[in-house]
């Protein structure tokens, strides 16, 4: 029978896994009885402190494996683990730290100088991973209470992961996944990764990203083994795939370009990958070419949402060979996995779109969120025809415009990226791909600046492949003979790199506040 919560699922990895390697780290090995023991001592140790059934633990650490203790020891007590950013500024961890209402912090030591500039009145203690002189040392807590199992209640429904939404469209909302919802989703990763407990995953996603903690629990799940580094190191990563013969792992498209021009390249046994799933943010076809004859292995791409615990559609290995007269499938997001349901709707009507017409990607699957915590607003705004009668389901707005062909769901772009010039709407995805297609483009995100006739025009900004060159006059010229010329970009802006988070996202946000000093438009 399948286990129903995360609690439960350890116990039983550890009775029928015991010695096996869980997780494979540069500071250690974490057997399955280790990570047992260990959520037991810090369960015990959080009790100690009274955190119970609802309270939130906060997480502020770049090291999987400890991420994943902490997160096991909050389902033993009923408790939330609710991991955060630690790229953020002092002034935005002040606001999720308060708004998650963190009883107790788990940090790494370089987040302390951080941490001292803040106000956090509901912290009642701050324990350290890699603890200095002087500083509460995680270990040393942990060491100080038993490894015996409370047995603690838990439900399936009961939220048990907190992760901030994205935060590029305004304040960062919690979003409380479930143990059902996690389980569910692991289940799922079968889809791309395959199952056993032989399999060896390489994992350098940061654990405040919902594939970063999924991917670590599905190997759990699995009673598989992970190979976690704290950072992405490409020579590094290279080297890892080999000495552990790595078989899957999950990346973001700026990762596989580095790791494609990384010197080691070129020597590195990649003899044991079977599949990289890759997403979070778009990629070009080149690239994508490049990175399939450069690894050798299956190309699997997903789609998905923090608020859906993960994937939602799947690009299969076998898509990404089409037949000549489906070359398009590459630019597509795949079709929705088991359980998922998906509907493209008008953004006034909500009426269903019909195949081909773009509007707003809205999912339905049991793998939702609970919902915004502490944040009813928003969760009504997020499920605007209501939940379903077991108050979790119903349907989801993605945020995402889309539309669906022969099964197959293309993304556009956000719907508040959309650019509004003259009463046209134009979707920067559209131009993003024109510009890509000039050879010496390596990079490109659009997107709307203020015109006073127009009230938006489009603005491209492009970073030049190495060595490339090209003018603007050239680049606009280019896009002037594939889109229609009110959606070409008005100006060409070039630039050294594009803003991204740790987790590849693309920061338009960051890209407009050049251009829009006097305006509130907090778009992701």
């Amino acid at each position: 029978m399948q286990t129903q919560t995360l609690s439960e699922l350890i116990r039983s990895r550890a009775r029928e896994r015991g010695d096996a390697p869980a997780f494979v780290t540069p500071a250690r090995t974490w057997r399955y009885t280790d990570l047992d023991a260990e959520s037991n001592r810090l369960a015990n140790g959080l009790t100690a402190l009274g955190v119970g059934p609802g309270d939130r633990v906060g997480c502020l650490t770049r090291h999987t494996a400890e991420c994943i203790c902490l997160l096991l020891a909050c389902a033993k007590l009923g408790a939330v683990c609710a991991p955060y950013n630690w790229r953020l500024a002092a002034g935005e961890l002040e606001y999720v730290i308060g708004h998650g209402e963190a009883r107790v912090l788990l940090s790494d030591a370089f987040m302390l100088p951080t941490l001292a500039q803040i106000a956090m009145p509901g912290v009642r203690r701050i324990l350290v991973i890699d603890a200095p002189d002087g500083a509460d040392a995680l270990s040393a807590f942990r060491a100080g209470f038993p490894a015996t199992d409370s047995g603690g209640p838990a439900q399936p429904t009961d939220t048990v992961l907190q992760l901030c939404s994205s935060g590029t469209t305004g304040l960062p909302k919690g979003v409380e996944l479930t143990h059902f919802g996690l389980l569910e989703m692991c289940g799922y990763l079968r889809i791309l990764f395959g199952q056993g407990c032989d399999i060896v995953q390489l994992n350098v996603l940061p654990t405040f990203h919902v594939s970063g903690t999924v991917n670590a629990l599905w190997t759990v799940f699995e009673g598989a083994m992970t190979v976690a580094y704290p950072e992405f190191e490409p020579e590094r990563v290279l080297q890892a795939i080999a000495e552990h013969r790595v078989r899957c792992a999950f990346l973001v498209p700026a990762m596989m370009q580095f790791l494609l021009h990384s010197p080691a390249i070129g020597s590195a046994d990649l003899s044991s990958l079977r599949t990289i799933a890759y997403g979070g943010s778009p990629i070009g076809e080149q690239l994508l070419t490049e990175v399939m004859q450069a690894f050798g292995c299956d190309m699997v791409q997903v789609y998905g949402a923090t608020e859906a615990s993960g994937t939602l559609t799947v690009l299969s290995a076998q898509d990404h060979h089409p037949s000549p007269e489906r070359v398009d499938l590459l630019r597509s997001a795949g079709k929705p996995i088991a359980g998922v349901e998906l509907r493209i709707v008008d953004l006034e009507s909500f009426a269903e779109q019909p195949e081909g017409v773009v509007g707003e990607v809205w999912v339905r699957t049991r793998t939702l969120m609970k919902g915004y915590f502490r944040n009813d607003e928003a969760t009504r705004e997020a499920f605007p025809l209501g939940r379903d009668a077991d108050g979790f389901g119903g349907w989801y707005r993605t945020g995402d415009a889309g539309y669906l062909r022969g099964g197959y769901l293309y993304i556009h772009d956000r719907v508040k990226d959309m650019v509004i010039s003259g009463g046209e709407n134009i979707y920067p995805a559209e131009v993003e791909n024109a510009v890509a297609l000039h050879p010496a483009v390596a990079e490109v995100a659009v997107i709307g600046m203020p015109d006073p006739v127009w009230g938006e025009s489009v603005k491209a900004c492009v970073v030049l492949r190495d060595g490339a060159q090209v003018s603007e006059a050239e680049l606009l010229a280019f896009t002037r003979e594939r889109l229609a010329h009110y959606k070409c970009p008005k100006s060409i802006d070039f630039m050294p790199e594009l803003p991204r988070n740790p987790s590849g996202k693309l920061l338009k946000r960051m890209l407009r506040q050049r251009y829009w000093p006097d305006a509130v438009r907090p778009i992701g």
